[in-house]
């Protein structure tokens, strides 16, 4: 992998992609044999919690601890950045303490100014703008279920939010189908997709803004949706719970899709809101193997970015 840090999927290159993507299936098949990899035996991630986490905390401690290393959990009153602290010198200290930074925060700014003043890698695991490592281990899961991602379309049914925007950008890097359906006012914005074409030429081939899910559906192998309402929007809830009432993942809108779609959740979910009970539990639903997944992938994109 030849960038540093993990800010926003426009990093990668498609072949630092392939190289993740191989190397996350090598661990994960080397891990189902007890072959431990300790390749980060002595390593510590340093990482910053301004937003409250299970699955992102609990894959980024076990994956370091089964790599040998050690994992340092900060929250957003052990540190107060740009508060007590300057967030350059935080980012200046912290080099010198640990070997990676991951950090999820509210303010993607936050992410590029910890990156462009530190010694060490550092790595997105949530902004506002963006969720890069969400959107890798989503498509590396999409990858791994259908055995390829050549003539594949997933079709994302909800807000134009951070995962809508990861995914669109690396689905456009690797050539899949992406159709996006949200409600208006709720799409990914014109500056969005300019900024994503000026560092994708050709996206329109691959990104589709689609204003009726069921015909954003139409011939999908994969439905992805995420929830209407994000820590930070609570005082929105009952108008987003209105607008986006026609955009539920649930078996009328699946029966749109392809037979055998495959329906993914970032989660936390929502039930009863975004998708009902009876997709997310159902025999379409690959949402738990999506979240495992983000233990395997981390896990590559730490001993990658770490160990250069």
């Amino acid at each position: 992998m030849r960038c540093k840090n993990l800010v926003s999927i426009a990093d990668l290159e498609r072949e630092d992609i392939d190289e993740l993507f191989a190397l996350t299936a090598e661990m994960k098949e080397a891990g189902k044999k007890d072959a431990t990899d300790i390749c980060l035996a002595g390593k510590t991630l340093g990482m910053i919690f301004e937003k409250s986490s299970m699955r992102t905390r609990v894959s980024f401690e076990v994956a370091m601890t089964q790599m040998g290393g050690h994992a340092i959990y900060l929250t957003k009153h052990d540190i107060n950045l740009g508060e007590r602290e300057s967030i350059k010198d935080v980012s200046k200290v912290l080099s010198r303490f640990v070997d990676c930074i991951a950090i999820r925060t509210y303010d993607h700014e936050t992410v590029t100014a910890l990156a462009e003043n530190s010694s060490v890698p550092v790595i997105n695991a949530l902004s506002d703008y963006t969720h890069p490592c969400q959107a890798l281990t989503d498509l590396y899961t999409i990858k791994e279920k259908i055995g390829s991602l050549d003539n594949v379309k997933v079709a994302y049914v909800g807000d134009g939010n951070n995962v809508a925007r990861s995914l669109a950008y690396l689905c456009a890097k690797l050539k899949v189908s992406y159709a996006v359906s949200s409600p208006v006012n709720y799409e990914l914005s014109a500056e969005f997709l300019e900024a994503l074409e000026n560092n994708v030429n050709g996206k329109d081939s691959y990104i589709k803004l689609i204003g009726d899910p069921r015909d954003a559906v139409k011939d999908a192998d994969i439905i992805y949706t995420d929830t209407w309402i994000s820590m930070g929007e609570e005082e929105e809830a009952e108008t987003r719970r209105k607008d986006f009432q026609d955009f539920q993942v649930n078996s009328e809108l699946i029966s749109y899709a392809k037979n055998g779609v495959f329906v993914m959740h970032c989660l936390p979910a929502h039930r009863g809101e975004e998708i009902t009970d009876d997709v997310i539990d159902g025999v379409n639903s690959i949402v738990y193997d999506q979240a495992e997944n983000r233990l395997h992938v981390q896990k590559a994109l730490l001993k990658l970015l770490i160990n250069k």
